[in-house]
């Protein structure tokens, strides 16, 4: 008998520990999501078709929408936080992966910072300070081809896809 109260004595203790692990560890999860999901954004498709038309990218720098919509999804999946550390040590940034080293300050002096913005600015949902930034780019370097997910998925192709069913011009 004295056993069996042993035996299940264990028992609830070995009960009460797991349920203080799962509490652990479901706290812990739940302040993860929100110091890193507080501003995550991921855009549809069509939602991006028509914030990027509102922002005049529509044949930006001779690119149809349809570069845009297509540059972005093979950069970042639409997603607003996306962030992407390379071997250099810079760190691609929000919509348009756009790196630390040269368009964005990430607080580094080496840094040249040409679209003088914060990088932190461009893994918000606000897109904005992205889209100017962005078009810095296209107009200060060879167009789209700073992005290799649209030279490798999007340029030279038909990307009238892209936009179809979006209700954009």
């Amino acid at each position: 008998m004295q056993e069996a109260h042993l035996s299940c004595q264990s028992q609830t203790e070995f009960c009460l520990q797991q349920a203080l692990r799962m509490k652990a560890v479901g706290l812990l999860t739940l302040i993860g999501c929100l110091v890193t999901g507080a501003e995550s954004k991921i855009y549809t498709r069509c939602k991006l078709a028509k914030i990027f038309s509102r922002a005049g990218l529509d044949n930006y720098g001779g690119f149809s929408l349809g570069n845009w919509i297509c540059m972005a999804y093979y950069e970042s999946g639409y997603n607003t936080t996306a962030q992407t550390v390379l071997d250099d040590g810079s760190i691609d940034y929000g919509i348009f992966q756009i790196n630390s080293f040269t368009w964005c300050r990430q607080g580094k002096l080496q840094e040249r910072n040409h679209c003088h913005v914060a990088c932190s600015a461009l893994i918000t949902d606000d897109l904005t300070d992205a889209i100017i930034c962005a078009r810095k780019i296209v107009k200060e370097t060879q167009g789209m081809n700073y992005w290799q997910g649209w030279k490798k998925h999007c340029e030279g192709r038909d990307l009238s896809k892209w936009k179809k069913g979006c209700e954009v011009s």
